[in-house]
């Protein structure tokens, strides 16, 4: 098999509203530092030769380099800028990447907890299935809501949670992309399968939780000062 090199396009284009911050959550410190460096840190401990693109708000440049100063993070990122959907952040952290073909993991900035395990594994399925999109089963029953107010219980083994990493051959992806952005891409996967791409789900793991409200920073806190 051909030894691809690696990418992690990093997308840090979070507010702080659900967290009532006035500083982006991807900036906000647990466990000693910004959200953000530990997440490029969980990358670089996996395999150092990765190429961080960290994707940011124009606005947010100049903070992120202040933290970098601040907090002495040694770590070298490509820096692309963000647009105005995830959508457009992400082809635009494609555009960052010169080669023609590689490995490229496109992964959520407030995503800190991810384990090394799960990001080699989902490097290892995309260079064997095109793509591998992290994934854990329902832990809860759940409901279809239907029209007059009325809604059933659907088979929840039928469904999976979808986390990122979601990870691609660089020349699936960025094919991909070259479409026109539609309401229905909520993430990379959709935008690969729309595409005509067969999606290969990985196995992620529930600790891999996505900073969003004040709850989640208790339990990242928890996860990473462990």
């Amino acid at each position: 098999m051909e030894i691809l090199n690696r990418y992690a396009i990093i997308v840090a284009g979070g507010s702080g509203t659900r967290m009532n911050s006035s500083v982006p959550k991807q900036f906000l410190k647990v466990a000693g530092k910004p959200i953000l460096m530990h997440t490029i840190e969980k990358f670089i401990e996996t395999d150092p030769q990765t190429t961080i693109v960290l994707v940011l708000p124009l606005q947010e440049i100049a903070t992120w380099k202040s933290l970098v100063k601040k907090h002495q993070f040694k770590h070298q990122v490509q820096i692309a800028e963000g647009g105005r959907s995830r959508f457009a952040s992400v082809k635009n952290g494609l555009k960052v990447i010169e080669e023609e073909e590689a490995l490229v993991a496109i992964h959520d900035g407030v995503r800190p907890c991810i384990s090394p395990e799960t990001i080699e594994r989902s490097y290892e399925h995309a260079a064997i299935y095109g793509s591998a999109i992290t994934s854990v089963p329902l832990k809860d029953s759940i409901r279809l809501i239907k029209e007059k107010n009325s809604n059933e219980a659907v088979d929840r083994s039928m469904y999976r949670l979808i986390q990122t990493p979601q990870t691609f051959k660089l020349s699936l992806i960025r094919d991909s992309y070259q479409t026109t952005e539609l309401p229905h891409f909520t993430d990379d996967a959709s935008v690969a399968e729309h595409a005509s791409n067969r999606i290969h789900l990985i196995e992620g793991s529930y600790l891999n939780l996505k900073i969003t409200t004040p709850d989640d920073l208790v339990i990242a806190e928890c996860l990473l000062s462990y």
